[in-house]
């Protein structure tokens, strides 16, 4: 018989009286991979966090029922008490650091368990190999991209060697490739060394075949319930573009991979044979015009490090361009010049090569000319984030701006319905804290957008409205520049696709065509209908006269 290493017992979990987790019951049996799904803001980060004891301990709020881990109720141990067991990694890796330097962060977490020296020196090693890190050992953490600090917190967590892993949102900073990498060691460590993986992840479409069941948290009434993942699927309030794809076209089973998939779409492709996917173009009269934005031989550098070369890069007006290329290829630091700082995370910018945006050099602008001009919403959106409530935080940016009142609070409560203005924004998720600091950019209208992984944190849904938002503009003249790592985000809004590596700029062309010809970027539905060129459920739902229903699209 399985044994069920965490066990909710008709639990309850209410903030300010609010029940976000209402009477769940359910088990997590030793050596499953469970993932946890559901909108933003839906309780699935609670659920984690209820697992080492964060919730009730160091978050607040009432816990009713009973938590179990490895037979150790999270009401009795505090997440201290529960350190050898449960291993945790959060969505803002940065948050969890203690150390400066990869090897001594992945060491610290045995230092405090007491592991022998010899013991955390194999580990190490063995943890740099399965995370892909080795080259990193002895870098900074600050110099680290976002996708290369998410595996450094993944590994600083699995060298403490827990019974249960804990991930929260672990592959939303990676790009396709390290994403696998990262999912192909936890496929091991459930398979090989009988690990219990838990894992909440919005980018269903990289995880969801993995899962051995599937917990779904809708975030309407706090119910939970726990399946396997076909059948959960099935009716799950959010579902990636492979399971999309199955519903619109009846398929049974419902596929959860690209591989089980095509195997189904013989007749789907027959059907639409004849049929054209819709052109993007850039062929508009506001396209045609001087473009928005320029890039001329423009090089990037922090200390001896070159972080963008010789990249040239014209952005017309109305143009829709996503920047992609695997972590560290130079996609933040290029927006980073294209805004005009002179300083990020990584150090202080030295930049050579002309950049104009709008008529001029952001770089050599003051912040009122700038601000109308040239918009960039962060990696990490707390950063522009400074008051006690969502309401305060929207008057400043309404007077920054020197908009209408009420303007930045419209467009956050289009990206993020029925959060009340007295939330406090660290209390809000990852993605609608994104979704904050994109009103808070929006507010001004800049000619030029640039957003840095926009779509970390954000279920389907919202995707599909920021996409709205984002087609809007464009429509309107605006010009945005998205550096994502987001295939299918990019397959649904971007006109053009740039890919970036070592810096330089290698690939830039229609997106229809980058994509499909690619086997890293191309998205799911054009993996399933290949050599058919479609890449949107969306666009295979209009060729065959129906309209996708609320789960079928895509973001």
């Amino acid at each position: 018989m399985t044994t069920a290493i965490i066990s909710f017992d008709d639990v309850t979990i209410a903030y300010d009286e609010r029940p976000v987790i209402s009477r769940a019951t359910f088990e997590v049996h030793a050596g499953e991979l469970a993932l946890v799904v559901g909108p933003t803001g839906s309780g699935k980060t609670t659920i984690l966090r209820a697992v080492n004891g964060l919730v009730p301990h160091f978050t607040g709020g009432r816990l009713d029922g009973r938590v179990t881990v490895a037979g150790r109720s999270t009401r009795d141990h505090a997440p201290r008490d529960l350190a050898d067991v449960v291993g945790i990694v959060t969505q803002d890796p940065m948050s969890g650091f203690v150390t400066d330097i990869v090897e001594d962060e992945l060491a610290y977490s045995m230092e405090c368990l007491g592991v022998p020296s010899d013991v955390m020196r194999r580990r190490v090693e063995e943890t740099l190999d399965i995370m892909g890190l080795a080259a990193e050992r002895d870098r900074p953490m600050l110099a680290l991209s976002a996708g290369q600090r998410q595996r450094v917190a993944i590994g600083a967590a699995l060298t403490a060697h827990p019974q249960v892993l804990v991930l929260d949102e672990p592959t939303s900073a990676l790009d396709p490739s390290a994403a696998e990498e990262v999912l192909a060691a936890l496929h091991r460590l459930v398979h090989d060394l009988g690990m219990t993986v838990l894992l909440a992840e919005h980018r269903l479409e990289r995880v969801v075949q993995y899962a051995d069941r599937v917990i779904v948290v809708p975030g309407i009434d706090g119910t939970v319930t726990i399946g396997n993942p076909a059948t959960m699927m099935a009716d799950a309030p959010v579902a990636p573009p492979v399971v999309q794809l199955g519903r619109l076209a009846g398929w049974d089973p419902l596929p959860l991979s690209v591989r089980e998939a095509r195997r189904q779409a013989e007749p789907l492709r027959g059907l639409l044979t004849g049929h054209l996917p819709p052109v993007r173009s850039a062929a508009t009269a506001q396209r045609a015009s001087a473009p928005r934005a320029a890039i001329d031989t423009v090089d990037v550098r922090y200390g001896r490090h070159v972080a963008v070369r010789a990249a040239t890069l014209t952005l017309p007006a109305g143009e829709i361009v996503a920047l992609m290329g695997r972590n560290g290829a130079g996609k933040s630091s290029l927006l980073a010049a294209l805004v005009g700082l002179d300083a990020v995370a990584a150090g202080s910018m030295t930049r050579t090569g002309s950049i104009d945006v709008c008529g001029i050099d952001p770089s050599r602008s003051r912040p009122k000319e700038r601000v109308r001009c040239v918009g960039l919403v962060p990696q990490e959106p707390a950063d522009l984030l400074q008051a006690s409530t969502i309401a305060a935080e929207c008057r400043a940016a309404d007077r920054d701006s020197a908009v209408e009142p009420g303007t930045t609070r419209a467009i956050f409560a289009l990206l993020a319905p029925d959060v009340p203005d007295s939330v406090h924004p660290r209390d809000l998720s990852e993605g609608q804290r994104l979704e904050l600091a994109l009103a808070i950019v929006l507010a001004a209208r800049p000619q030029l957008l640039l957003l840095d992984e926009p779509t970390r944190g954000l279920d389907y849904a919202t995707k599909a409205r920021l996409g709205g938002v984002l087609r809007d503009l464009a429509q309107h003249g605006h010009t945005v520049v998205l550096a994502t790592h987001d295939v299918e985000l990019a397959a649904e809004v971007a006109d053009r696709v740039v890919v970036m590596a070592q810096g330089e700029i290698v690939t830039d062309g229609p997106a229809a065509d980058v994509l499909v010809a690619s086997p890293m970027f191309a998205p799911q539905v054009a993996k399933v209908l290949s050599p058919l060129p479609w890449l949107t459920v969306r666009d295979v739902a209009e060729a065959l006269g129906s309209s996708p229903g609320p789960h079928e699209r895509t973001a």
